[in-house]
């Protein structure tokens, strides 16, 4: 494996850690505590790591030449009723993991643009457009709303209430199923959003870089 892509899947890693403790900080700052309680602010990559999700698989990803690069870091724990904003607590706090990806893709554009000024060669030029791809792609695809990822917390909160109530339901029966739910968002991820959510993320990188 080669360096520049070592040092991508190090960079997956450090995002999804990011995107998992941005949860807990929000969560922490509306009232909630079990986050850090659970030691999960901590910035140690340890307490976030999982093997398959966050190793095993973007390895596997980048071994076999994937133009997408994925990866997920231990979900955080969160408890909802304690959230002090009951109507709009939870979809913030899932807002959050999306919104700090945003935020590194955001700055690694600001060092892409000015890499001369810097002196940056072009192999972080290279990376930091990695960077970019793979912060994008994260946000957006979390922010799908199929459960158990982040967009399910987020979407009912703009639904009507009679169809919130009913999404909800949906939601749960998933929560309680993983096996099930994350059956559904990799066929829908390979059969449907694959391709539509990789053209999104390189258009919207390409705008930030300025090319």
């Amino acid at each position: 494996m080669e360096p520049i892509q070592i040092a991508i899947i190090v960079a997956l890693i450090i995002s999804v850690i990011i995107h998992e403790m941005a949860h807990g900080y929000a969560a922490n700052w509306l009232g909630d505590p079990t986050a850090r309680l659970a030691g999960r602010l901590s910035a140690n990559p340890l307490v976030h790591i999982d093997p398959l999700m966050s190793v095993i698989l973007p390895g596997l990803l980048v071994a076999t030449g994937s133009p997408l690069l994925f990866g997920a870091a231990k979900p955080v724990p969160y408890n909802p009723y304690n959230l002090t904003n009951q109507k709009w607590g939870e979809a913030i706090v899932a807002f959050a993991g999306p919104a700090a990806n945003i935020v590194i893709a955001v700055v690694f554009a600001m060092l892409y643009r000015n890499a001369d000024v810097l002196g940056l060669n072009a192999t972080f030029e290279q990376l930091s457009f990695s960077i970019i791809m793979l912060n994008i792609f994260l946000a957006f695809f979390n922010l799908v709303p199929i459960p158990p990822l982040d967009g399910s917390k987020i979407f009912p909160k703009f639904l009507p209430y009679s169809l919130s109530i009913r999404y909800e339901s949906f939601r749960q029966t998933l929560e309680q199923n993983v096996g099930l739910a994350f059956g559904l968002v990799i066929i829908l991820f390979v059969f449907v959003l694959a391709n539509p959510l990789y053209q999104l993320t390189f258009w919207l990188a390409k705008l930030l870089i300025g090319a």
